[in-house]
């Protein structure tokens, strides 16, 4: 199955210059064909092509399909961006091929990294979701510094993934199923101490994802993989 998306096609039965392109001269497609549609809010269409223009497929809708490749909880997942953008869009895009739906990057005392090309990285998570056969679109949020972000309100359970030598107790046996669930993953030097203290101080609960020393990147694709996986 090869999805497009267009997220006004409720309402404007085409597909954008850049989807009409893929559609017609790669996958070449013409008029009868029929293709799935999603409009990064959870609906997959069935729609048939009436006219093929390359910069601008027509298409007829014909059945809707609501909560397409959904899962039963919400995850937020707020992380610092690598030094190495190349290692962030990595996880950017295998969160969104296992199953979240919010990315907030975020700006802490260590960060290395403190610029990001947005647009880039919603790009990213369009073409993960299509590719997973996923109807929902994650929200990808702006830079945000970690004190607003943990004073922002946050449903849910919260947890902060530091690497200190507090009390922790495995992610994978506090998240509940089929709840909202936020995750805090530092930059590659770890969250600071007034971080860490500031986030106890917003309920934010501390937790391990195992024994081994993980990369920023690599520990955010197990902590959205441990989540998804206690929602199977």
């Amino acid at each position: 199955m090869a999805l497009f998306f267009a997220p006004d096609i409720a309402k404007t039965p085409f597909l954008n210059e850049e989807e009409s392109l893929h559609c017609i001269k790669v996958l070449r497609l013409s008029v009868g064909d029929k293709i799935q549609i999603i409009d990064g809010c959870g609906i997959m269409y069935d729609a048939v092509i009436v006219n093929p223009y390359p910069k601008k497929v027509e298409v007829t809708l014909l059945e809707a399909h609501p909560d397409f490749g959904a899962h039963p909880y919400q995850l937020h997942m707020a992380v610092a961006p690598t030094k190495n953008i190349d290692r962030f869009e990595w996880f950017v895009e295998k969160a969104t091929e296992i199953g979240v739906d919010t990315i907030t990057p975020l700006l802490c005392r260590y960060s290395e990294r403190k610029v990001i090309k947005q647009e880039r990285l919603e790009k990213i998570v369009v073409s993960a979701a299509k590719q997973s056969l996923k109807g929902k679109i994650p929200v990808v949020n702006p830079l945000t510094p970690f004190h607003e972000f943990v004073k922002m309100s946050v449903e849910g359970q919260r947890f902060i993934a530091h690497c200190r030598e507090d009390e922790r107790l495995l992610l994978s046996k506090q998240v509940m199923p089929k709840k909202i669930v936020t995750i805090l993953i530092g930059p590659e030097g770890d969250f600071s101490e007034e971080e860490v203290n500031l986030s106890f101080n917003h309920q934010f609960i501390p937790v391990s994802l195992g024994d081994s020393r993980l990369r920023t990147e690599t520990a955010a694709v197990v902590a959205t993989h441990t989540v998804a996986l206690l929602n199977e």
